[in-house]
C-alpha cells in the first residue's frame, strides 16, 4: 500500500513538474489555470493539450503547449525554423473563424521555455483516437484508449471536414496544405475541427474566379516539423511542385481511407527517398486495385476513388462532397441541423424539435449526451422554445445514469423548474415526475421539484390542477413523508374546498384515496376524515368520493377506524349522506354496504370488550368470595356500575322481586364484612330494638292558627324546598359509595348529606314543633370511606308527605282540600299535567280528626315507590305529580307483603315499615 502511494505521489509530482517547467513564466498562465495533460495534436503531435479554466470567468478551455525542450537536438537555425512554422500556423488559425475550424480563445504566447495558446475545450486529436499516442500522458487516459468512433460520428466528421475545406477554398481562397489526423481536433462535444495551418497557402489573386497558389519545393533536409505529412500529400506537391484546392481533396480522400482502416493511410512513404516513393505511389494510384478500398463503405467507395485520382481535375471539390448521398444519414443530418440552429427562426426550430424524439433512440448515447444535449440546453434561455426542447432533454435524462443526470442535465434544468410561463412547461414536468424524483437528489427535490408541484395545485388553470391530481398518486411513494404531510396534503385539501370545478373536487378526493396507504393511521383520522365533513357540495360523484375514502380507510389493514370514531363521527356522517336525494339506488346500496360493515365491526369489537370485562369481574368476585378476609375496606377495587347498583339495591329478578332472602337479612355471600363492620352492625341492631320498644307519642291538641294562610304558605314553601332538593339529586353526579347489604339503622337527627335539610320545621301536631328527619329515600347505602356518616351505614325511614297534605284540612277550611294549583308549574313538560287538587286525598265524610287516619293502619304508612321516576343515571325527571311518588295516595296503600322494587330499581327494606309501625303505633 505504501509503495502504491509513493508511486502515485511520484507520478503526480512528475506531471506537476512537467506542467510547471513547460508553462511557468508563459503569459497564458496569468489569465488561465492549467490543469492536467489530456491529449496531443498538431504537426507531428508536437502540441501537448491540457485542461484549463479561465481565472476570471471559470470558463473551461484547452491549453496547447509546445515545449521547446523537444527541439534541443536541432541547431539554432533549425529551432528558429520550427518555432516560426508553429507560430505561423497558430496565427493563421487565430485569424480564421468558422464552426469547422478550431476556435482560439487566447492567442499564442511565447516564453523562454514554451509556446502556448488557448482554445475551446478539447477531447483529443483524431490521430489520438485512431491509435497514435505519441506525446500523450503516462499512464494513458482510459477515455482515449477505449474510444471508438461510431458510424454517425465518422460520417458527420467527414462531412464537417468537407464543409471546412469548402469554407477555405471558396471563402478564404486558401489551401490548407497539411490536412491529416494530427491536425483534426475533436472538441469536447465530439465535433471535428481543423487546425495546423503551418503550411497553408493563400491565393495570389483572391479576387479572381480562378485562384492561383504558389507551392514551395519539397526540402528533405528540413526538420520534419517544418514539412507537411507526406503520407497525406497529393502527388503533384512533390512531383510537379504545384497545388490547388484539389490537392486538399486528395488529402481528404486519404483521410477517409485512414478513418475506415484504423488510421492507416493509403501508402506508406519513405521519407528518406520521398521522390522515389511518390513515383511508385503514382503508378499504384493509376491502377488502383479494389482490395485497396475494400474497408470503405460501398456508398462512398467510388467517391474516395475519385478523390485519390492522379489527375486533380477528376477529384470532386469540397462543395460537391458535402452533397453526396453518403452524408444523407439521419444522424448526420440531425447533427448538421444542430450546428446550424443559430440560423433558424423559432418556427423552424419548433418543427425540428417536435420530430427529434423519433431520432434520438437511433443515435449512440455518447453522441446524444455530448453533441445534442448541449445544443438543447442552450435553448433554455428562449422561453418560447422550452416546451419543444424540454421533452427531448427529459428523454435523454432517462437514458443517463444518475451521476450523468446530476452532472450534465440538472444544472440546466434547475432554472426551468421555476418558470411558470408558458404553462406547457409545468405539464411536461408533471408527466415526467417519476423520473425527476428518482434521479434528482433529495435536497434539490425539496427545493426545486416539489415547489413546482405545489404551484401546479394552486394554478388558476383547471386542466393543470386535474393533471397534477391525476399524476400525484403515481409518484407519491417517492415523496418523503414530512413533505407529503405538511405541504402536499394541505394543498390538495385546499384545492378541493376552494375550487368551483366539480372535476377538480372529485379528482382531489380520488387523489387522497389513492395516497392513503402512504399516510399513517392517526393522520388520516385526525386530518383526512374530519376534512370530508367540510366539503360543501352534494353531487353524487363527490358523495361517492367521500364514501370511497371512508371505505379505503376502514378496510385498509394498515389504517382502520376505531369503534369510537365510527360511532360518534363516521357513521353519523355516512348515514346523513346516504339519504341524499341525488343518489341513485346503486349508490345508496353502496353506502348501506359500508355502513353495515362498520356497524358489524363496531358491534363485534364492543361486544368482545364487554365480554372480557365481564369475565374479569366474575373472576374478581370469585376471588373475593373464596378469600373473604384478605381484602380490607380501603384496598377493595370498586365494582363496575352495573354490579354496584346490584350491590346497593340487592339482586332482583325481572319482575322486581328478590331472588333470595328478605332485604333485611344479611348476605355474607354478596360482600364480606370485616370484624369492625360486624361489631358496628350489632350495635346498630341493638339501638333499633330499643327504639321499637318505646311507647308511641301521645297526640296533643292542635292549637288553631291565627291565620291559616301563613301556615299554608309555610307548608308550601317547605314542600317546595324539599322537592327542589330531591329533584336536584342525581345518582350519576354523586360518587357512589360501596354497598353494604342488609344493614338497617334508625334515623338520626342530623340531616342527611345526600338530601340536605327538608326546610323549616313544621309542627306535626304533637308535643313541640319538630323538623322532618331526612333519610336516603329508603336506599341501603354506606359511604365509600369511613367518616361520611360518622362511620355508620344508613337505611332511614322516608317521611310521609301524604300526611302533610291531609294535615291542611283542619288548619284552613274543614273538609275541603286546599288549592294547590299554583304548583302546577313544577311539572315537567313531557308528563301529562294533573293538578294537586285532583291528586290530594279526599277526607272521609264526617271525619274531623285527619291525623288519626294517618296513623290508623300500617298499610297507610308504607312507602312503596313503585312508578316513581327518580332520575337514575343522570336523566332529569323533575318532581311533578307523577314524578314524585309521595304525592300519589295509591303509593301508600299497598300491602306490606314483600319488599318490591320501583321502576328506577330502588329497593326498600321491610324494616322501614316496621319502624313506622313501632314509631307511630
Amino acid at each position: 500500500m505504501e509503495s502504491m502511494l509513493n508511486k502515485l505521489k511520484s507520478t503526480v509530482t512528475k506531471v506537476t513538474a512537467d506542467v510547471t517547467s513547460a508553462v511557468m513564466g508563459n503569459p497564458v498562465t496569468r489569465e488561465f489555470e492549467v490543469g492536467r495533460h489530456i491529449a496531443s495534436g498538431g504537426p507531428g503531435l508536437c502540441w501537448r493539450i491540457y485542461n484549463g479554466t479561465k481565472k476570471s470567468t471559470k470558463q473551461e478551455v484547452a491549453v496547447f503547449v509546445f515545449d521547446k525542450k523537444m527541439i534541443d537536438k536541432y541547431q539554432k537555425f533549425e529551432k528558429d525554423q520550427i518555432i516560426d512554422s508553429l507560430k505561423r500556423g497558430v496565427q493563421q488559425l487565430t485569424r480564421l473563424r468558422h464552426p469547422r475550424l478550431l476556435t482560439v480563445q487566447h492567442p499564442l504566447e511565447e516564453s523562454r521555455d514554451c509556446l502556448a495558446f488557448c482554445t475551446e475545450p478539447v477531447f483529443a486529436s483524431l490521430s489520438n483516437v485512431l491509435g497514435q499516442w505519441e506525446n500523450l500522458p503516462s499512464p494513458m487516459p482510459s477515455d482515449i484508449k477505449d474510444y471508438k468512433l461510431y458510424d454517425v460520428e465518422t460520417k458527420y466528421g467527414l462531412l464537417q471536414m468537407s464543409e471546412g475545406l469548402s469554407f477555405l477554398h471558396s471563402g478564404v481562397k486558401m489551401v490548407h496544405g497539411n490536412l491529416c489526423p494530427e491536425n483534426i481536433i475533436l472538441n469536447k462535444s465530439g465535433a471535428w475541427k481543423i487546425m495546423g495551418f503551418d503550411f497553408s497557402i493563400s491565393s495570389n489573386n483572391p479576387s479572381d474566379a480562378e485562384p492561383k497558389y504558389t507551392c514551395k519545393e519539397w526540402e528533405p533536409n528540413l526538420p520534419p516539423l517544418c514539412l507537411p505529412n507526406p503520407e497525406y500529400l497529393a502527388p503533384e506537391y512533390i512531383l510537379s511542385v504545384s497545388c490547388d484546392s484539389a490537392s486538399d481533396m486528395y488529402s481528404l480522400g486519404v483521410l477517409m481511407h485512414a478513418v475506415f482502416n484504423d488510421g492507416k493511410p493509403v501508402f506508406q512513404v519513405n521519407k528518406h527517398d520521398i521522390f522515389k516513393s511518390f513515383s511508385r505511389q503514382l503508378d499504384q494510384l493509376s491502377t488502383m486495385s479494389p482490395a485497396l478500398l475494400n474497408k470503405i463503405p460501398s456508398e462512398v467507395r467510388e467517391h474516395v476513388k475519385m478523390l485519390l485520382s492522379v489527375t486533380p481535375n477528376v477529384r470532386p471539390d469540397a462543395d460537391q462532397m458535402t452533397k453526396i448521398p453518403f452524408f444523407d444519414d439521419v444522424g448526420a443530418v440531425t447533427l448538421q441541423y444542430f450546428d446550424s440552429l443559430f440560423q433558424r427562426d423559432n418556427l423552424q426550430k419548433s418543427q425540428f424539435y417536435k420530430g427529434l424524439p423519433k431520432v434520438l433512440p437511433k443515435l449512440p448515447k455518447r453522441v446524444v449526451v455530448h453533441r445534442i444535449l448541449p445544443a438543447l440546453t442552450s435553448e433554455f434561455v428562449n422561453p418560447d422554445m422550452v416546451p419543444f426542447v424540454l421533452p427531448n432533454v427529459l428523454l435523454i435524462a432517462e437514458e443517463c445514469t444518475k451521476e450523468e443526470y446530476i452532472r450534465l442535465i440538472l444544472p440546466d434544468l434547475t432554472p426551468v423548474f421555476k418558470q411558470q410561463e408558458p404553462v406547457q412547461i409545468l405539464l411536461i414536468f408533471l408527466q415526467k415526475m417519476d423520473l425527476l424524483l428518482t434521479k434528482t437528489p433529495a435536497e434539490d427535490i425539496k427545493n426545486c421539484v416539489l415547489p413546482m408541484v405545489y404551484r401546479a395545485l394552486e394554478a388558476p388553470s383547471v386542466q393543470i390542477q386535474e393533471l397534477c391530481l391525476n399524476i400525484i398518486p403515481t409518484f407519491a411513494n417517492l415523496i418523503d413523508y414530512p413533505s407529503m404531510k405538511n405541504s402536499l396534503i394541505p394543498r390538495i385539501k385546499s384545492a378541493c374546498l376552494q375550487t368551483s370545478s366539480l372535476a377538480v373536487r372529485v379528482n382531489s378526493l380520488v387523489c387522497l384515496g389513492k395516497i392513503l396507504e402512504y399516510l399513517d393511521k392517526w393522520f388520516v383520522i385526525d386530518e383526512i376524515l374530519p376534512f370530508l365533513q367540510q366539503i360543501p357540495s352534494r353531487e353524487p360523484a363527490v358523495l361517492m368520493g367521500i364514501l370511497g375514502i371512508y371505505k379505503c380507510t376502514f378496510s385498509h389493514k394498515k389504517l382502520g377506524i376505531p369503534k369510537e370514531h365510527l360511532a360518534t363521527k363516521s357513521l353519523p356522517h355516512l348515514v346523513s349522506l346516504s339519504i341524499d336525494n341525488n343518489l341513485n339506488l346503486n349508490q345508496f346500496n353502496s353506502f348501506m354496504v359500508v355502513i353495515r360493515d362498520m356497524l358489524s365491526r363496531m358491534e363485534a369489537e364492543h361486544k368482545t370488550k364487554l365480554e372480557q370485562l365481564h369475565a374479569m369481574q366474575e373472576q374478581q368476585r370469585s376471588i373475593n368470595i373464596s378469600n373473604p378476609g384478605n381484602q380490607s375496606e380501603s384496598t377493595k377495587s370498586p365494582p363496575s356500575s352495573g354490579n354496584q347498583i346490584d350491590d346497593i339495591f340487592g339482586s332482583t329478578g325481572v319482575n322486581g322481586k328478590e331472588n333470595g332472602s328478605a332485604a333485611t337479612a344479611p348476605q355474607p355471600n354478596r360482600m364480606s364484612l370485616t370484624l369492625e363492620e360486624k361489631q358496628r352492625l350489632a350495635k346498630e341492631q341493638e339501638q333499633a330494638a330499643k327504639l321499637r320498644n318505646q311507647q308511641p307519642l301521645a297526640p296533643q291538641t292542635i292549637k288553631p292558627a291565627n291565620t291559616s294562610n301563613t301556615k299554608t304558605k309555610d307548608l308550601t314553601s317547605s314542600l317546595l324546598n324539599n322537592m327542589t332538593s330531591l329533584n336536584s339529586l342525581s345518582l350519576a353526579n354523586t360518587a357512589r359509595p360501596a354497598p353494604v347489604q342488609g344493614t338497617t339503622v334508625t334515623a338520626f337527627s342530623s340531616p342527611s348529606p345526600m338530601l340536605g335539610s327538608m326546610g323549616p320545621s313544621v309542627s306535626n301536631g304533637f308535643n313541640p314543633p319538630m323538623g322532618f328527619q331526612t333519610g336516603g329515600m329508603g336506599m341501603g347505602m354506606r359511604p365509600a370511606g369511613p367518616g361520611l356518616y360518622g362511620g355508620m351505614a344508613t337505611t332511614t325511614s322516608t317521611p310521609n308527605f301524604g300526611a302533610l297534605t291531609q294535615n291542611q284540612g283542619p288548619v284552613g277550611q274543614a273538609n275541603k282540600a286546599p288549592d294547590m294549583s299554583a304548583l302546577d308549574s313544577l311539572f315537567t313538560p313531557n308528563q301529562p299535567k294533573v293538578t294537586l287538587n285532583q291528586m290530594g286525598p279526599k277526607p272521609a265524610p264526617g271525619t274531623n280528626a285527619p291525623w288519626l287516619n294517618q296513623f290508623g293502619s300500617a298499610q297507610s304508612a308504607q312507602t312503596q315507590m313503585q312508578g316513581a321516576s327518580v332520575g337514575m343515571g343522570g336523566v332529569p325527571s323533575g318532581f311533578g305529580m307523577q314524578a314524585n311518588p309521595f304525592f300519589s295516595p295509591q303509593n301508600f296503600s299497598q300491602p306490606a307483603a314483600a319488599p318490591s322494587m320501583n321502576q328506577s330499581g330502588i329497593k326498600h327494606s321491610a324494616s322501614v315499615n316496621n319502624d313506622l309501625k313501632d314509631l307511630f303505633g
